[in-house]
């Protein structure tokens, strides 16, 4: 039987994704901006300035990175993560309203992380049994990863932001744009609906 299914870590990632893991991590340090900060840096970076931009990658972030771990594989998050910002580095004069960027870089996760499962990527052929690696260790997050992808949207990825990311409750409101209620609501909902599936695979 499996157990501690909620109370893993980052044992579960590879070498080079701890690594990264860490450089999110620590921006969990960088103080939150206000509004109309966020404003002045869109607008800035809208001017061509890196260390404006810089300060909206360390604002969204663990946010952006949430979002695509609640998608796609762990491995392809990173990849996707950067994508995400060389977009939306790109595409600053489309955003409409500034005080909703948070809402607008979830936007373009999403498009990418669904682009990514449209391209039907083969998956690998299983290596036979001998060569074959072992199944994760218990505490091992792939597995729960795997059951919190099957919530709904709203649930899986604001758990993701939480239990993996690390973002508090509030973080995740100042970082997407949500009211703390509804942070807490999918928080609470989610919780539940990932306990439920986790029992029904065994874990206790």
């Amino acid at each position: 039987m499996k157990s501690s299914a909620l109370t893993w870590n980052a044992s579960w990632r590879s070498a080079e994704y701890a690594g990264r893991a860490v450089e999110r991590a620590q921006l969990a340090a960088v103080p939150a901006r206000s509004g109309s900060d966020a404003a002045g840096l869109i607008q800035r970076a809208r001017g061509g300035d890196r260390e404006a931009f810089r300060g909206l990658y360390e604002r969204h972030a663990r946010m952006v990175h949430g979002v695509l771990l609640s998608m796609v594989p762990p491995q392809e998050a990173d990849d996707l993560a950067q994508e995400v910002f060389l977009a939306a580095w790109r595409g600053l004069d489309t955003l409409r309203e500034e005080e909703r960027v948070g809402g607008w870089l979830g936007g373009i996760a999403r498009n990418l992380g669904r682009r990514f499962h449209s391209r039907g990527v083969r998956a690998p052929k299983p290596l036979p049994s001998a060569l074959s690696d072992p199944r994760p260790e218990a505490g091992d997050g792939s597995e729960v990863l795997a059951v919190l992808r099957r919530l709904p949207d709203a649930y899986r990825e604001t758990l993701a932001m939480r239990l993996v990311e690390g973002m508090t409750g509030p973080e995740i409101a100042e970082a997407t744009g949500m009211t703390h209620g509804s942070v807490r609501v999918n928080l609470s909902r989610g919780m539940k609906l990932l306990r439920e599936e986790l029992a029904s695979e065994g874990w206790t």
